[in-house]
C-alpha cells in the first residue's frame, strides 16, 4: 500500500470552489483501480493551504491515474483557476 500527500495551495477567494471540485473528484476515484480511499484536510493557521492523502494499493496504481486524461483536464483547470503554485506530492510507503 502507498498513500500520496498531495499539497496544495489555492488563490484567495478560491477555497470554496477547491473544495467542491475535489468533492467530485474524490466520488469519480471510488471506480479507479488500485484506489482505496482519499481525504481532503485544510490547515488550520492557513485557510487556502490543504493536504489530500490518498491510499492506493501500489504505487502502479497512482501513477496510472495520474497519467490519465482525466486527471490531466482536472490539473489543468487548477493550474489555471484555481492555484496559487504549483502542487507537492509525497510518497508514503507502507
Amino acid at each position: 500500500m502507498v498513500t500520496i500527500g498531495m499539497n496544495y495551495k489555492v488563490l484567495p477567494g478560491k477555497e470554496e470552489t477547491f473544495e467542491n471540485a475535489f468533492r467530485k473528484v474524490i466520488h469519480a476515484m471510488q471506480s479507479i483501480a488500485g484506489h482505496t480511499v482519499t481525504r481532503m484536510y485544510r490547515n488550520i493557521d492557513d485557510a487556502r493551504e490543504y493536504v489530500i492523502l490518498s491510499d492506493w494499493s501500489d504505487r502502479a496504481a497512482f501513477d496510472a491515474f495520474i497519467a490519465s486524461e482525466t486527471f490531466r483536464a482536472v490539473a489543468n483547470w487548477g493550474k489555471e483557476q484555481i492555484l496559487a503554485g504549483r502542487p507537492t506530492h509525497n510518497y508514503y510507503e507502507h
